[in-house]
């Protein structure tokens, strides 16, 4: 499905001076969770079969949100209630603009306690869904932070260097590093397929993404020591170009599970993609593209199972990326959007 958002936003949540503006803004927002922000008119493009679009005016959900009581004049909010929404922008903020909501929102707040809770909750988990890309000190390269790669609180594996990241989620950066212990990383005989499928997804995502990470990590039987059992490993991509200056930003992130079901000799691939795109000069567009798609290949060895689980992915992403320049292309939005594998 695709969702484009074409609307006013305000400059800055600064604008809110007070406590009922920000109230009132949050309730239109409550109602309409899936559109993102606050509008003067809202462009959706209809799931692919219909093509068409369709407008609604702010007026529009500013009535229903009076309708089902809501939009009281005067509405005394909760330190609870501060918080989740304040969690609520920071979660909703496009790809690398989380630091500048964040930054409004403690003008906004004029409350450190709410503000510390708030964003001690919401950073990690826009890290790991946004799957972030921090550099590691110590010249170790660099970690993507995801649910995958979490060990306990802050500290993430990278499968490839065999190092653990120790994050501060907040600022966005690595702090430390240490070596994986041995119960931390998958068994050889894993490792021998988890690392040959690194190295060729690696060299996929240099084609493809120039701004692109990827990882490779074993989710399920990583002990398993050798043929005869059944295992998983998931394929990581992740792939961001951050232009403020220039008023746009781009995210591409994707996510391979891959079965290795040993009794069937199969490979069963399932992928989850998104993007993202946020275009904000003298206006206001968002992009928020999703797809799932499935595939299989033969349970084969280390590097020629490898070879074809990357020419499956390589198959599928360009083929979705082929789609939406021809979605966009046909909306006469692409240019706007500056959309295109350069892009990322």
């Amino acid at each position: 499905m695709i969702s484009i958002f074409v609307f006013s936003l305000f400059p800055s949540l600064s604008c809110f001076t007070n406590q009922k503006a920000f109230t009132d803004h949050y309730l239109l927002l409550h109602i309409s969770l899936s559109l993102s922000f606050s509008s003067a008119f809202l462009l959706f493009l209809v799931p692919n079969k219909s093509k068409r679009f369709r407008f609604f005016p702010l007026k529009f959900a500013l009535q229903r949100a009076r309708k089902i009581g809501m939009a009281e004049e005067e509405t005394e909010l909760s330190e609870e209630q501060r918080k989740e929404i304040a969690k609520w922008f920071l979660l909703n903020a496009p790809a690398g603009e989380i630091q500048y909501v964040a930054k409004d929102l403690k003008s906004v707040l004029n409350d450190d306690d709410v503000y510390n809770e708030a964003v001690s909750e919401a950073f990690p988990v826009y890290n790991k869904s946004h799957m972030i890309c921090l550099e590691m000190p110590g010249r170790f390269g660099d970690v993507l932070v995801t649910s995958y790669g979490e060990l306990q609180d802050n500290e993430y594996l990278d499968p490839k260097t065999a190092q653990v990241a120790i994050v501060d989620h907040v600022k966005q950066v690595c702090t430390e590093v240490r070596p994986a212990t041995d119960e931390e990383l998958p068994s050889p005989y894993i490792e021998e397929y988890r690392c040959a499928l690194d190295i060729e997804m690696s060299k996929y995502v240099g084609e493809a993404y120039p701004k692109g990470f990827c990882s490779v990590y074993c989710t399920n039987g990583k002990d398993v020591e050798g043929p005869g059992s059944d295992f998983e490993l998931v394929v990581v991509i992740s792939a961001a170009r951050l232009s403020p200056q220039n008023f746009c930003n781009g995210s591409w992130r994707s996510i391979w599970n891959i079965e290795f079901k040993d009794d069937i000799q199969i490979l069963e691939l399932k992928g989850k993609l998104q993007v993202g795109a946020h275009y904000f000069e003298e206006g206001n567009v968002q992009l928020d593209a999703r797809h799932e798609c499935k595939d299989s290949t033969l349970f084969q060895s280390p590097d020629d199972s490898a070879v074809s689980i990357a020419t499956i992915i390589r198959h599928h992403e360009t083929e979705y990326l082929a789609s939406l320049e021809v979605a966009f292309n046909m909306s006469g939005l692409f240019q706007m959007l500056e959309f295109s594998r350069v892009l990322y």
